[in-house]
């Protein structure tokens, strides 16, 4: 049986199980339970705390853990990072008093810094020739300015609210660039069958959410053109319609560019412009 960690709360839970269903698994988990199995895909899911999940998927316990790149970062522990997940995005940034005006990270020299993550806060500074006290606390770092424990802190930052809220703001470049991963032991691993096929599927759903299906007509003189606009990954897919003067197109863009892409090919006459989401693929 394949055997993968889950982190057992939050949005990474959330993420993680709506990742993996999609992708034909039956992993639901019903009030606090630790343990769920997919017997037809002869997988099993174990909920965890997501700080945990690397130091079993070292050991050789689970094929896969699904966890925070800042997690597997500040715990030096040698996992594989597979493939990144896409949500759980955050920033991992340095946090001051609001009235305080950073000139450089040379202004943390000798200071206290509250974060929950010592050893990538400790190496970034070390990197950067900065030696400060680390205070380790388990989460809301933010209050430790508030309480005078620390002069300035350093945290995981998703939109900044809280933040600012707490009269604080944060500061500089991103120390690290965080969101939901997919470990494994070792590049060995994922060469097993169940991992291999695991892996595939995981990426299908990954690839499919950066990309739409757009169909649309176009005037046969303007074919050439819609093309130009809309290439597709290979080439577009074209039928002809009962009207020889038109013709359908069905191609597979970046979602991100979608908008100004059926933009242009309004402009150039394109009509019955459909946009459909992609399920899985792969590529």
């Amino acid at each position: 049986m394949l055997k993968i960690a889950i982190p057992n709360k939050g949005s990474l839970s959330q993420g993680a199980m709506e990742l993996i269903q999609k992708a034909g698994y039956k992993c639901r988990r019903a009030s606090k339970e630790l343990y769920c199995a997919d017997t037809a895909n002869k997988v099993e899911f174990y909920f965890l705390r997501p700080t945990d999940i690397p130091k079993y998927v070292e050991a050789g316990i689970f094929h896969f853990g699904i966890t925070g790149r800042d997690i597997t970062h500040d715990s030096t522990l040698k996992v594989e990072e597979s493939v990144a997940l896409g949500f759980g995005k955050a920033r991992m940034m340095y946090i001051t008093p609001g009235d305080f005006n950073l000139k450089g990270l040379q202004d943390f020299e000798g200071k206290r810094i509250a974060c929950s993550y010592p050893h990538l806060i400790n190496e970034h500074l070390k990197a950067n020739g900065i030696t400060a006290e680390i205070i380790k606390l388990s989460g809301a770092v933010e209050i430790s300015l508030q309480l005078g424990i620390a002069d300035f802190a350093a945290d995981v930052v998703e939109t900044g609210t809280t933040i600012k809220q707490a009269g604080l703001k944060v500061v500089g470049e991103p120390i690290l660039l965080s969101e939901a991963i997919l470990v494994s032991k070792d590049k060995q691993t994922e060469t097993l069958p169940q991992a291999e096929l695991f892996l595939k599927r995981i990426k299908g759903i990954i690839v499919a959410r950066k990309y739409l299906m757009v169909e649309f007509d176009i005037p046969t003189t303007k074919l050439e053109a819609a093309c130009q606009i809309a290439p597709g990954l290979e080439s577009p897919t074209i039928s002809p319609l009962r009207d020889k003067e038109w013709n359908a197109v069905k191609v597979m863009l970046k979602s991100s560019e979608v908008n100004a892409i059926i933009d242009e090919l309004s402009h150039i006459g394109a009509k019955a412009i459909i946009v459909t989401e992609i399920r899985t693929c792969r590529i």
